[in-house]
């Protein structure tokens, strides 16, 4: 009999661990993380971008739980008085009292000094680049890749203007560090929606104009198109086509990576399933996250489908 037969030594298999950028949709990768954790899972890197950045340094930081906390404490009072709006032309809010939240949960530290290896990405507007910053102060790489385009004021740093690292690449899966024997994981908050646009209620039901004679019929179903026609269109203003432009292009950036990049454990959340801004519903989206990581592991331990 060997000698180590009454031993049984278990070994966590190791994570690299990409958080996604999404707005409050990122809540969820608090109760992804959780269930990793739970799973037996350890988090030996992990990369951030935007949402995902801030809760990927709160948790290298060691400090989730606080941070878990500070979110479920938020309510739409406390969300206004973050912030700090602004009279410039090139942004709404200067993004000062975010950090200084920020501040109250983690203390500020050299990325390079944290335990795990940690990679957090924003956008260079200037150079029309990528910035992946794994050195220097977590507060500074956090604040610039939060930094929403004409929402929250850029970062100047050296010859560069910082802003949200989603805009070129939201879910960072070739940017986290990898070692021997660990596997990819990601939680993608800005999937792919999941639900069709909403059409007007029709004029006339159906059943009724099946009862009409034909050249009747047609000359209402002429006019319903027309409805519907001029509903999409007048649906749409500057703001909201821009806004939809740029969930477009990150929703098929994200699709592009999980491509290019294998991912063993890949957990998603449709970009259309919470507003950017819903902190309020802390709770619910953080819980979300935990049952999608769920999902995602179960088909991960359960093998490729023969």
């Amino acid at each position: 009999m060997h000698r180590y037969s009454f031993f049984t030594i278990v070994m966590k298999q190791k994570v690299a661990l990409v958080l996604a950028s999404g707005g409050a949709r990122g809540l969820a990768h608090i109760g992804a993380i959780e269930e990793l954790e739970s799973r037996g899972y350890e988090i030996s890197s992990i990369a951030g971008c935007s949402i995902g950045a801030l809760i990927a340094g709160i948790y290298a930081s060691g400090k989730l739980e606080e941070g878990k906390r500070w979110f479920l404490s938020l309510d739409t009072q406390k969300i206004l008085s973050l912030g700090d709006f602004s009279l410039s032309r090139n942004y709404l809010v200067k993004g000062d009292r975010t950090v200084e939240a920020f501040k109250q949960i983690v203390p500020d530290s050299l990325i390079e000094n944290l335990p795990i290896p940690v990679s957090l990405v924003a956008s260079d507007v200037i150079h029309n680049r990528e910035v992946v910053m794994e050195t220097g102060s977590l507060f500074e790489a956090v604040r610039a890749s939060v930094s929403i385009p004409l929402f929250f004021r850029p970062v100047k740093k050296g010859d560069m203007l910082l802003v949200d690292g989603g805009i070129l690449n939201a879910c960072p899966l070739n940017r986290v560090h990898r070692t021997e024997g660990d596997i990819l994981a990601a939680l993608n908050i800005s999937a792919p929606d999941s639900m069709e646009v909403e059409k007007p209620k029709p004029l006339v039901p159906q059943k009724i104009i099946d009862r009409l004679p034909d050249f009747i019929s047609d000359k209402v179903e002429d006019l319903i198109r027309e409805r519907e026609e001029d509903y999409l269109s007048d649906s749409v203003t500057y703001a909201s086509l821009l806004s939809r432009m740029t969930d477009m292009m990150i929703q098929n950036n994200t699709v592009l990576m999980n491509q290019l990049v294998h991912c063993d454990i890949l957990a998603e959340m449709p970009m259309n399933q919470y507003p950017t801004f819903a902190f309020d519903k802390a709770a619910e989206i953080i819980e979300q996250g935990r049952l999608l990581m769920r999902a995602a592991i179960d088909r991960y331990e359960a093998g490729p489908e023969k």
